[in-house]
């Protein structure tokens, strides 16, 4: 008789506990093959997939599309041995399936009819709790991100769905059966007009990380009460610096030197000195963290990635450029972990790369704040009551004005800006 072995959810990361199956790759009959992809699972970071830990047949499926599974709980049973070609070893066991790069998918998958959500064969179907939906910090509702894509593509209001999963969860398919019944219900409310592509309109399925995307903007900008403000930099120091430095950065990294770290370092130092904008609102108290985490935007070639450097305020400027390399080259290979985009205090984003003078960048929320370096560009200024031309950049500020007054964000800006204006060609790099 063949083997068989149970594979469980992996952990896709240190701070994510678990997982919603977005889709399974293969079928109950299938040969799986070791370190191939098997299923595609959605977390509240991002999506992966996740590839077979054996090589086998697929025998069971035990947890369904659309299932939010805790980390190590059964998904599958895999038959080893004679079944799939493999000499049996006379053991039974579970092994954990491991998570590829949590990379965008170019997959696209069509949304699945209400009809397809089924209950795990594994156990019979949840009884009704009547606990509400596990809340975080604060009282907002805790989702998984395949229930928020799912109740967005329905137009439904997760505040109004009492829950039937674990701890009062919302499921899929709590999301379903509520559209099902308001749309049986009779309604006088207007319906917005369809708008339909036209001949030669070209049209683009929402892959499920953009969705995410678009859903993390829309809470944003609806829950934070955004502000901006900006000031402009002298950066002859730190041009001059990097001219100076540039050459034998690159020698001994391997890479280029760019302006980027130069104004990581300002943001770390000018965290250190307001250290209310290194700090998380959660509607009852402020959380001013100890660590400086920054975010750093990655631009993709079809969606835009956070990576986090951990204490990033205990590197040097090299350190720093290091880490942005580091990080960057994995976001383009894929090779990011769920980690990896976790636990920001702070971000720092670089459209100047691409010309922008002005940005007003949206906060990632549970963050106090966004700041944009922008182009370097001569221009003529005043020195001294004569006109001279020097490189000058624009430093945009996004904050949360629940967090920070205008004050306190002109002092973080100002902090920004003299750090800059003080680097020279003696400024060290390591």
């Amino acid at each position: 008789m063949a083997n068989t072995t149970r594979v469980v959810m992996p952990q896709l990361g240190e701070s994510v506990h678990e997982g919603t199956i977005s889709k399974w790759l293969v079928k109950p009959g299938d040969k799986v093959v070791e370190f191939e992809p098997m299923l595609e699972v959605d977390t509240d970071k991002v999506s992966a997939e996740v590839p077979a830990p054996v090589t086998g047949v697929l025998k069971e499926i035990l947890a369904k599309e659309g299932q939010t599974v805790q980390a190590g709980a059964e998904i599958a049973v895999v038959e080893l041995g004679a079944a799939a070609g493999e000499p049996a070893d006379g053991r039974d066991g579970k092994v954990t399936a491991t998570p590829e790069a949590p990379a965008p998918s170019p997959k696209v998958d069509a949304p699945k009819p209400a009809t397809s959500e089924a209950k795990p064969a594994a156990a019979p179907a949840p009884a009704p709790v009547a606990a509400p939906a596990e809340q975080l910090e604060g009282g907002e509702h805790r989702y998984s991100p395949a229930v928020q894509m799912l109740a967005s593509e329905l137009k439904v209001d997760l505040s109004r769905i009492q829950g039937t999963g674990l701890g009062g969860r919302v499921t899929k398919k709590d999301v379903q059966e509520f559209a099902a019944r308001a749309k049986a219900a009779p309604s006088t409310a207007p319906v917005a007009p369809t708008v339909l592509p036209s001949t030669g309109d070209e049209v683009i399925q929402l892959t499920r990380v953009r969705k995410l995307i678009a859903e993390n903007m829309v809470r944003s900008k609806s829950t934070i009460p955004h502000a901006w403000q900006t000031q402009e930099a002298d950066m002859s120091g730190v041009v001059a610096n990097r001219n100076a430095n540039k050459a034998a950065f690159q020698q001994q990294e391997g890479f280029s030197l760019t302006y980027l770290p130069y104004v990581m370092a300002a943001a770390i130092s000018a965290l250190r000195e307001n250290t209310h904008v290194n700090a998380t609102f959660n509607e009852t108290e402020l959380i001013v963290h100890r660590d400086i985490n920054l975010g750093i935007s990655v631009g993709l070639e079809d969606t835009l990635v956070v990576p986090v450097i951990k204490r990033a305020d205990g590197l040097s400027i090299a350190g720093l450029a290091r880490a942005v390399n580091d990080v960057a080259n994995r976001a383009r290979n894929k090779q990011l972990k769920a980690d990896d985009l976790a636990g920001a205090t702070f971000t720092v984003n670089n459209s100047g790369t691409f010309g922008t003078l002005f940005s007003y960048s949206v906060i990632n929320p549970g963050q106090a704040g966004i700041l944009t370096m922008e182009a370097i560009v001569e221009r003529p200024v005043a020195i001294k009551g004569m006109i001279g031309i020097k490189p000058m950049m624009y430093l945009c500020f996004s904050f949360d004005h629940r967090v920070l007054d205008g004050l306190q964000a002109a002092r973080f800006l100002t902090s920004c800006r003299k750090w800059l204006e003080a680097v020279s060609t003696d400024t060290p790099v390591y």
